[in-house]
């Protein structure tokens, strides 16, 4: 693009001393990084035995967050965590870090670096290293791109395509409390508040959408030790996400709606505005938990060995034929087909 067409970028933003900014505070320096901000590209020396992963997401202003409802920090937590939640779905260990943003006008350098410290702080329990990236002035309103890395022991990596039929389906901790925690938000700016939720439960739902966690410590564990048969992340919920993993592996499911792990906050929120809290956790995306699938057979070792390993996981469901389609049972044992809630871009 000539430089006489590119938009006008704010004055207050430098992008040169940015990049130098950005390269001073956050230097990476591991032995298989040959060269990290500063060149056209990073280098990074490959390891013997482990398979690189590659992951990336696109998120934009008015459709992944709302900066009247999130601070910068919390909106770069987010953005991280999304990505860091694909690697842990694949069994991975995440590594190196590539942000690319469009930057509006009116935005300020405050801005740009309290999105990147958010995104550090994700990454940092981690030891993942940003190595690069690019920005641009946008005619529009903030987008957000990271590109991470990650890699994984040959052989031990978790597809969306293992699940059989027989299979026990599980999740990782509590479901819809994103959603939850993103409605109170809302809520905040102009609609009525939910009547009867404790202050510490306001607090808890609007962290787990604000600070969601990336479950890279369950994934390696399932994939290490040879549980799991495929895996997927919830980003889109879980009747989508499920939708995913089914459609990959060739298989049918039903889900047992009162097996449904849901936290209290979550089910007094759904409660105070007179929804269905398991609506709330077959819809809400961005929990970030992991749907995967276990051999019924090793369903009495999982549980121990689970336990033991401080993993939280509940079997909400069985992996059936494809014939079968995708149902749920009701608490009275009737079973109905699973409706298609999750979110999905452009529908």
């Amino acid at each position: 693009m000539p430089s006489s067409a590119r938009p006008q970028a704010n004055s207050s933003i430098g992008e040169f001393s940015l990049i130098r900014t950005l390269r001073q505070r956050y230097r990476a320096s591991t032995p298989q990084l040959l060269r990290g901000i500063g060149d056209d590209a990073a280098v990074i020396a490959p390891r013997r035995r482990r398979l690189c992963l590659l992951t990336t997401d696109l998120l934009s202003e008015g459709v992944h967050f709302d900066c009247r409802s999130a601070g910068f920090a919390d909106i770069g937590f987010r953005a991280a965590a999304a990505n860091l939640s694909d690697i842990a779905a694949m069994g991975g260990r995440p590594e190196y870090l590539l942000v690319s943003l469009a930057i509006p006008p009116g935005a300020t350098a405050r801005h740009v670096h309290e999105l990147y410290r958010g995104m550090m702080t994700a990454c940092r329990r981690y030891r993942v290293k940003l190595i690069g990236g690019d920005t641009s002035a946008s005619r529009g309103g903030w987008f957000v791109n990271i590109t991470l890395t990650g890699s994984a022991t040959s052989g031990c990596i978790l597809f969306r395509s293992g699940a059989r039929a027989g299979d026990d389906l599980y999740v990782t901790g509590t479901l819809g409390d994103s959603r939850a925690g993103l409605s109170l938000l809302q809520r905040r700016n102009g609609t009525a508040s939910a009547r009867g939720l404790a202050a510490a439960q306001r607090r808890f739902l609007i962290r787990r959408h604000l600070r969601p966690t990336a479950r890279i410590r369950e994934g390696m564990w399932l994939s290490q030790a040879a549980w799991a048969t495929s895996a997927i992340d919830l980003s889109d919920g879980l009747s989508g996400d499920l939708r995913h993993l089914c459609t990959e592996s060739r298989v049918g499911a039903v889900i047992e709606l009162s097996a449904l792990p849901i936290s209290s906050a979550c089910r007094q929120y759904a409660e105070s505005v007179k929804e269905d809290a398991r609506t709330f956790a077959l819809a809400g995306g961005e929990d970030y938990e992991l749907l995967f699938t276990v051999p019924a057979r090793k369903r009495m070792r999982f549980h121990r060995a689970s336990a033991q390993h401080r993993v939280r996981a509940t079997r909400v469901g069985r992996v059936t034929a494809a014939e079968e389609g995708l149902r749920m049972m009701l608490s009275d044992g009737r079973e109905r087909a699973l409706p298609s809630i999750g979110y999905e871009h452009f529908r």
